[in-house]
């Protein structure tokens, strides 16, 4: 069977500022400028070095795309590009071309087989309608973003601080294992933090933390192709079978169990029964850093979001 042939597209109208999202690249160091420049307001880019870089990328789902040069292309990455496509059908993966080549048209179609279906023009001016589309349904559907923007429609009113706790143990709850990194994030002491819940008789931050990750967990999980022992790594536990201790402490359920009972929507639900709506009062006096310490927001309609 022939090889389906790839479309080649242009550069797409700026997004507004703070919803670029994130793309990994495997592009040589002297394209990497043009790449960056290619993007600015439409996506930010992390440059790697080697596909399993990528790949590490994707399982911690830090990349909604990614983007393979036809000048750093070698037909010997044939097999990890392949799976790479394979086991990640949610993130769309293009070919990037920094500059004409007469080479194009065979690499173009060497990515093909792989399963690359599209080739980025930077020389081009008038825009990447594809990726645009691409990237904005990523980021709609990304469970992070998804459950940050819940919370602020579930509390409207809120701290700055406690705003930014509830964004933060999403939007970065993969990388945050445990309350002493949540805590560095916020410079303030960790038993600190942990008090300003406990006064408040509020689960602790710890048990919010670990909830988030489950979600973020559940929702990767739900990939066809994720195991249970890649989205361990992918959430920085130390083993499968610390995620599947995580599980039974939180749930009484075997990590088996917990990919069969919840997708991330189902988690983020679960989250809000157990963690928000019984306790929306004392999360109006919340101040995570203590620079409200005190002070009571009486009523949610009282502050507008900003």
């Amino acid at each position: 069977m022939s090889p389906v042939p790839l479309r080649f597209r242009r550069l797409p109208a700026v997004l507004r500022p703070g919803e670029a999202p994130l793309v990994t690249t495997l592009v040589p160091p002297v394209e990497r400028a043009h790449v960056d420049a290619a993007g600015m307001g439409i996506y930010r880019t992390v440059h790697r070095s080697s596909l399993p870089e990528v790949i590490d990328d994707l399982k911690a789902r830090r990349a909604a795309a990614v983007f393979i040069s036809l000048g750093a292309w070698h037909p010997t990455a044939r097999p990890a590009l392949t799976r790479l496509v394979r086991d990640f059908p949610g993130i769309p993966a293009f070919a990037f071309m920094a500059r004409p080549d007469p080479r194009a048209p065979q690499l173009a179609m060497q990515l093909g087989q792989c399963g690359v279906r599209a080739v980025l023009e930077a020389s081009q001016t008038h825009g990447w309608s594809e990726l645009r589309r691409a990237l904005a349904e990523r980021s709609s559907t990304d469970i992070r973003r998804r459950a940050a923007d819940r919370m602020r429609r579930e509390l409207p009113v809120l701290h700055p601080d406690a705003r930014t706790f509830f964004e933060r143990i999403f939007l970065e709850g993969a990388a945050l294992t445990n309350t002493r990194a949540l805590a560095r994030t916020f410079d303030v002491n960790t038993s600190s933090l942990m008090s300003r819940f406990f006064r408040l008789q509020l689960p602790s931050a710890k048990h919010y933390l670990a909830m988030a990750r489950l979600t973020i967990a559940a929702d990767h999980l739900n990939e066809p192709t994720s195991t249970i022992t890649g989205t361990a790594h992918a959430l920085n536990y130390s083993s499968p079978q610390s995620f599947g201790r995580h599980t039974r402490r939180l749930l009484g359920l075997s990590a088996a169990a917990f990919r069969e009972q919840y997708d991330g929507d189902g988690m983020l639900a679960l989250f809000l029964e157990r963690l928000v709506s019984p306790h929306r009062t004392a999360l109006l006096r919340l101040s995570p850093t203590g620079a409200h310490q005190g002070t009571a927001l009486t009523s949610v309609e009282s502050v507008p979001l900003p």
